[in-house]
């Protein structure tokens, strides 16, 4: 389609939360089309030190479920001019807590003599999937007997409830 903007929202989108909410949401007002591009397991470990709580194959079910994302795509690299090579994007979104940073700047420039604009949008200062791995890891030690593990500690019984019974009430 001729004149169409393609936008670019990078990120790890783990523990999703309002803040990768409100990217999507901004960024697709800025683009006739928008490609979410989301980190591989191992290159979160590269750039974060650590793996992510939520596996890769979630984190794109989750993403590409959100009405503003057109399209993901699976990040392997960080070289954001890698990636536009491959993705052909016309702008870029990130979060403001990158405004200013060497790192941005330099993409700035770069991406300037292609035409590839670079679009800063407010940080979700209050929330935060690093807040969320902290919150989660403090109930954890506060009370390991009793933290989620994610797995029930009997079978679900076809009809819904640990113990047989249904867990949802039906009318007659």
């Amino acid at each position: 389609m001729m004149g169409e903007r393609l936008g670019y929202a990078p990120g790890v989108f783990d523990l999703f939360h309002v803040g990768h909410l409100n990217i999507l949401r901004r960024a697709r007002e800025h683009c006739d089309r928008l490609i979410a591009g989301v980190c591989t397991d191992d290159l979160v470990v590269c750039l974060k030190g650590r793996p992510p709580v939520v596996p890769l194959s979630e984190r794109l079910e989750i993403v590409r479920s959100v009405r503003y994302v057109d399209e993901t795509f699976v990040a392997t690299v960080d070289d954001k001019l890698e990636i536009w090579k491959e993705v052909g994007f016309d702008v870029i979104f990130k979060g403001d807590d990158w405004l200013g940073t060497e790192r941005w700047n330099t993409l700035e420039t770069e991406f300037s003599k292609f035409g590839v604009k670079v679009v800063f949008f407010p940080y979700t200062a209050h929330t935060s999937s690093t807040l969320l791995r902290s919150a989660l890891g403090l109930l954890a030690q506060r009370n390991p007997a009793e933290a989620p593990s994610g797995n029930p500690t009997s079978p679900l019984h076809e009809t819904g409830g640990r113990d047989g019974k249904s867990a949802i009430s039906r009318m007659p």
